[in-house]
């Protein structure tokens, strides 16, 4: 059961604000092998981003993006990605019925078909709004339901699965074949359900990583919304123990 483990730049949004290309080394230095990000900001060419992570063995295996760039940016997008050797476009989205999941369902495929045709795999990433039910069923049941599988994929991420009511375990297990991207990040025990490091809080990750590798997933992706200590001592908290786990790849 071994995964190669990326990061979720999110989690170091700020000190990418002071220095987008040395942050980037920093995570590199932790031992990351990849990162899930979209193109650079302005001030920095897309051509010096790949050149930096070339120098410091980095790779971009996929990005998330919003509903309009996926469908008026999408080709931009994927030039980017087809750059970076990345094969995967995630998103997030809210619905506050069954029948905005179902309008959502069929531009969702629409994405997922023009992304395959360009050797991108869409995904959606949930919170934990998507465990909302309607008419006794779940938004991301739902979804799920009302989506071509080889067209959208999801990118489950353990963290909301448990705070919105599941098990992320068993959860992952209705995945097979459906989940090829899995975000870890951990939770606090308490009322407040903070967001912990990997290895750090309650979510039981034996059982999470178990559940990964027998539905065929195929990257890890380390995200911490928000950290209680500096950004960089969380990201290497949760590798070093991702690392104890014994599930990273060489």
């Amino acid at each position: 059961m071994k995964f190669p483990i990326a990061l979720q730049p999110y989690t170091i949004r700020e000190e990418l604000k002071q220095d987008f290309l040395g942050s980037f080394t920093k995570v590199a230095e932790i031992g990351y092998r990849a990162v899930e990000a979209g193109p650079p900001p302005e001030g920095i060419t897309i051509d010096e981003m790949k050149a930096h992570f070339d120098r410091i063995g980095l790779q971009v295996m996929g990005c998330h993006a919003g509903l309009e760039q996926l469908t008026d940016g999408l080709d931009q997008l994927i030039d980017f990605l087809a750059l970076f050797g990345a094969k995967y476009v995630a998103m997030s989205y809210r619905f506050d019925s069954r029948e905005a999941v179902l309008e959502a369902a069929e531009k969702f495929n629409a994405v997922g078909a023009a992304a395959k045709a360009r050797g991108v795999q869409f995904l959606y990433h949930n919170h934990d709004w998507e465990f909302r039910q309607f008419d006794g069923e779940s938004a991301l049941d739902i979804l799920l339901a009302a989506t071509d599988p080889e067209l959208v994929k999801l990118e489950l991420d353990v963290y909301w699965a448990q705070k919105g009511g599941e098990d992320p375990a068993q959860y992952l297990r209705k995945l097979k074949g459906r989940c090829p991207v899995l975000h870890v990040k951990d939770m606090e025990p308490g009322e407040e359900r903070f967001f912990a490091e990997v290895g750090e809080g309650v979510l039981n990750f034996a059982e999470i990583l178990k559940a990964a590798e027998e539905i065929g997933t195929e990257w890890l992706v380390v995200e911490q919304d928000a950290c209680r200590r500096p950004a960089f001592e969380s990201i290497a908290i949760s590798y070093r123990n991702l690392t104890g786990m014994g599930v990273v790849a060489p």
